[in-house]
């Protein structure tokens, strides 16, 4: 079984991890610093970059906690296609890559498949975050809440512009009423 599933593992981590991308261009700056404490618990996804994992995924969020060795658990959770379907998790782990910042992870959902993923930009109360690939070509626009108010979701898209990072791919991601 899982010959057949090697072409597509292979295909996955040549597009998270940039494995296709010929840019010259530097590649963004994450935040200084990331407190764990703080940054551990549930963060909804309000925008992202579409990728073909995501795809009809609507009502997702991410829970990360500490592991006793070091590594969080990282579990993404969604319902497909209709806010009122039943959720379904997949469970992942990430390893802190850059233990001065906590800024850059290696995140794993597939064996033996890891992708690096920045956080790009945190609010100094960890009410929402900015985190993507280690070339910002995918994005997740992250918060505590299921909804950002449009000022501030503009704030946080200029803030990236601001670092270089193009916001035109960011899209809404369906969340149910509270």
């Amino acid at each position: 079984m899982f010959p057949c599933r090697l072409p597509v593992l292979l295909s996955l981590a040549a597009i998270l991890t940039g494995g296709c991308a010929t840019s010259s261009s530097p590649l963004p700056a994450t935040v200084a610093h990331v407190d764990l404490d703080r940054y551990v618990g549930r963060w909804y996804v309000i925008s992202h970059v579409p990728y073909f994992l995501e795809r009809g995924k609507v009502a997702s969020y991410d829970t990360y906690a500490k592991r006793p060795d070091g590594k969080l658990t990282n579990d993404f959770t969604f319902r497909p296609e209709r806010v009122d379907a039943p959720e379904k998790t997949w469970h992942g782990t990430a390893e802190i890559i850059d233990r001065a910042t906590n800024a850059t992870w290696k995140v794993s959902f597939f064996w033996p498949v890891s992708v690096t993923y920045k956080v790009f930009a945190l609010d100094p109360e960890y009410r929402w975050a900015v985190v993507g690939t280690k070339d910002a070509g995918l994005l997740w626009v992250l918060a505590r809440e299921r909804r950002l108010a449009a000022p501030v979701y503009e704030n946080i898209l200029s803030q990236l512009r601001a670092k270089g990072i193009s916001t035109t791919e960011l899209a809404l991601v369906p969340q149910p009423a509270d």
